[in-house]
């Protein structure tokens, strides 16, 4: 019987894909196997985010390719490259964009069936819609799972590719996100994650306004889950609606991740992001949500990005004094604004000022880790290693981006349980405890 391997590039929400196109498969009784050396197909689901992703997606195929399985290139090179990426690699035997993945199982009959046509679908206009009658097979089951509330983007930053690569925004139904969350709780999982492109414009397509808060209220009745994060808010979208719901849902974690790309008002102009006071909107947050962590990312060396942009940048980063924050450099992708504006920024450049950036988070983040020595935080634990080390995060991490908890203990501690955790030492980005 043919065998069928996933290998996953990129987000979160390519994670979801990736467990999407493996329950279409499973529900039709095509044998899956998480060893691609035991497969004869292989999907390589890629991410064509910035040119770095795009080259690991690209290494993965030509891989698979070199120990002669039969490749399915899916998702958002394919979609960005479409023709250029079928003259590239010959060898893959399919192709399907982002908003093509419920033609997977039809495409692996076909090559299961010895029909030897390449198979290349397309869609020129993606239109995401969430297939709703699909249970997800999951590639990672722990205590934590994510949940896709949105697909697709309206914005249009001048340096991203995403709105052309997912199309316009859609939103899923509450009642269909509460029932997946409900499942998920059942099989075991303490903490679900919404993700979409912008969470915080969910329901905007289907109620006529954001419904974030509306969501969040639903989902802290959950009896099954334990803990609701939220990733990939929009800065102009956070009104005091959503705030309150943060502030108030016992379940919602006190974590809010809020990409604000800058801080100087004529580079937030050439991003084509809002240009706000985010001071005001932060210092707001923090006072309605105490104890609050907050994510952010910045990106640098943006076209015309001077020394002035970037001091602004600095400074307004040591004010700030986020929780936790992510620095990329500028990455020039085709078909964006971006790429044709004067004023290109170095390399060498752009790699100095996120250095810089980055030093100067560490010690921020080091100085606020410390504050927790002594003290009690709630932790979800993770995993225990063959060495009897208990992993586990904290309400302010984030899987997979932010820090983590080492606990030593001489208690058994399951994993998917909330225990409070006596911090003992800090550094970085890592708190350690014992029970």
């Amino acid at each position: 019987m043919t065998k069928v391997a996933l290998i996953n590039h990129g987000c979160s929400k390519n994670l979801v894909d990736s467990e999407l196109m493996l329950g279409m498969l499973a529900d039709e009784g095509i044998e899956i196997t998480l060893d691609e050396t035991k497969a004869d197909i292989v999907i390589v689901n890629t991410c064509s985010f910035i040119h770095d992703a795009e080259k690991e997606s690209v290494q993965s195929i030509l891989q698979m390719v070199n120990e002669n399985k039969k490749v399915i290139i899916t998702g958002c090179l394919p979609q960005k490259h479409k023709e250029e990426l079928k003259e590239a690699i010959p060898e893959a035997i399919a192709m399907l964009g982002t908003t093509d993945i419920k033609k997977i199982v039809e495409v692996v009959k076909k090559i299961d069936n010895k029909e030897n046509d390449f198979i290349y679908e397309i869609a020129e206009k993606p239109q995401y819609i969430y297939p709703e009658n699909v249970q997800r097979q999951q590639i990672t089951i722990g205590s934590s799972s994510y949940i896709k509330i949105a697909d697709g983007c309206n914005y249009r930053c001048g340096y991203c590719i995403i709105p052309q690569l997912r199309g316009e925004y859609h939103s899923r139904d509450i009642e269909h996100i509460v029932q997946e969350a409900k499942h998920l709780g059942e099989k075991g999982v303490a903490e679900i994650v919404l993700i979409a492109q912008d969470t915080t414009s969910y329901g905007i397509d289907i109620y006529g306004k954001p419904s974030l808060a509306r969501l969040l209220r639903e989902l802290n009745k959950i009896e099954e889950i334990d803990w609701i994060r939220v990733m990939y808010t929009y800065p102009s979208m956070i009104d005091d609606e959503l705030i309150d719901a943060f502030a108030e849902c016992e379940k919602v974690v006190k974590y809010i991740d809020m990409p604000l790309q800058h801080s100087h008002p004529e580079i937030l102009r050439a991003m084509r992001r809002p240009v706000m006071d985010y001071e005001e909107l932060i210092s707001k947050i923090r006072t309605k949500i105490p104890d609050v962590a907050l994510r952010t990312t910045f990106i640098v060396g943006y076209p015309g990005e001077t020394d002035e942009c970037f001091e602004d940048l600095y400074k307004f980063v040591e004010k700030m004094r986020f929780d936790r924050m992510g620095v990329f450099e500028f990455s020039k992708e085709r078909n964006t604004v971006a790429y044709s504006l004067p004023h290109q920024v170095y390399a060498k450049v752009k790699k100095q000022r996120k250095n810089k950036l980055m030093q100067l988070q560490q010690r921020i983040s080091k100085e606020i880790n410390e504050t927790f020595i002594g003290k009690e935080l709630p932790c979800l634990i993770e995993a225990i290693t063959q060495e009897q080390t208990v992993i586990a995060r904290s309400y302010r991490d984030a899987p997979e981006i932010d820090g983590l908890v080492y606990i030593e203990t001489d208690r058994e501690l399951i994993p998917g349980d909330i225990e409070k955790i006596k911090i003992t030492c800090a550094d970085e980005y890592d708190l350690y405890g014992q029970t």
